[in-house]
């Protein structure tokens, strides 16, 4: 028990039993205890040093015990500062570690992401990329992304680029097909020789170029804040992976969407999913580019179709029949 001050379990015993017997020598302490004189001996000259025992008045083997009260507490404050010193001891190893750390990470190779804020500088960026393009330029755009404004400023761009035999490849949100600015912008691209598909849910806002650089939101649901411009091989490999992967089920621009063996369309499996995961009307909305008033009139022919009577059925249902 009394390890942290220094005293092994045969001195804090007869420590002990010298507070209840002050009188005891070495022979009775021997006896009392049943240890070995050398041990015993041995536990004395521990405590001494300690002071927690001293020489007696009553001859040259005569010993005062030390009270804990003046004796264990002045222990107990020598083992606080000595634990207080090593604590100062352990703070400064960990600032040379830390320092030799970031030393060592300074001379680290690095790829370089460069942070872009503000809307604007996203788009001088963008204006700069498009004029330098060569082979390929890869998007994500989300429904609403565009403004009529930024379509129109950004056709002389894109037709340079489409001109210069650079492969463009777009998939938008499923809900464009109901907006006329975006689908007549895309239908021109189509014209000039891009390709546009539509999936019911855009992963991210994305854009690559030439498979060497990529540039996504700092904030998936903030792209006002700015974007992350990636140069990192290995990361722009995987976000070209992620489109390849987009790209394959997403439905051509011109096609209806396909519908699977139960008459779903990929938007109407896409607002099950998220029904079934408690979505709202409107988170539902925002993640599908749709109104909210939109959600609830194909909420309400799903449920019909299911036959459940509300849209907190709706998800639930379509799992237990195997819809999705």
């Amino acid at each position: 028990m009394l390890e942290s001050v220094g005293l092994t379990a045969e001195a804090e015993s007869v420590y002990l039993a010298m507070l209840k017997q002050p009188l005891w020598g070495v022979d009775e302490l021997v006896g009392a205890l049943g240890l070995p004189e050398g041990t015993v001996r041995q536990a004395l000259d521990l405590l001494a040093e300690r002071a927690l025992v001293r020489a007696g008045q009553g001859g040259p083997d005569a010993l005062h015990v030390v009270s804990p009260q003046a004796g264990l507490i002045d222990l107990l404050a020598q083992a606080e500062a000595e634990l207080a010193d090593r604590q100062r001891q352990i703070e400064l190893t960990r600032v040379t570690i830390s320092a030799i750390a970031a030393q060592h990470d300074h001379h680290r190779r690095r790829d370089e992401i460069v942070r872009i804020e503000e809307t604007l500088a996203v788009r001088d960026r963008l204006v700069e990329l498009s004029r330098t393009m060569t082979t390929e330029c890869l998007t994500f755009t989300a429904g609403s992304e565009l403004t009529a404004e930024a379509i129109e400023a950004g056709r002389p761009l894109n037709q340079d680029a489409l001109e210069r035999g650079v492969a463009m490849r777009n998939v938008y949100q499923e809900s464009v097909r109901n907006e006329p600015t975006m689908f007549a912008f895309a239908k021109w691209m189509a014209e000039l020789g891009g390709h546009s598909r539509t999936v019911p849910v855009v992963p991210l806002r994305m854009i690559i170029v030439d498979r060497r650089v990529a540039l996504i939101p700092i904030e998936a649901d903030r792209p006002q804040l700015g974007a992350l411009e990636i140069r990192s091989e290995g990361a722009v490999a995987a976000l070209c992976l992620l489109f390849e992967q987009v790209w394959d089920y997403a439905t051509p621009f011109g096609e209806k969407p396909r519908v699977n063996e139960r008459g779903l369309s990929p938007q109407e499996q896409a607002l099950l999913r998220l029904l079934d995961a408690g979505h709202t009307d409107e988170s539902a909305g925002r993640k599908l580019g749709l109104s909210a008033r939109t959600v609830r009139r194909i909420v309400a022919e799903l449920a019909d179709r299911l036959g459940v009577d509300s849209r907190f059925q709706a998800g639930a249902e379509a799992v237990r029949k195997g819809w999705l």
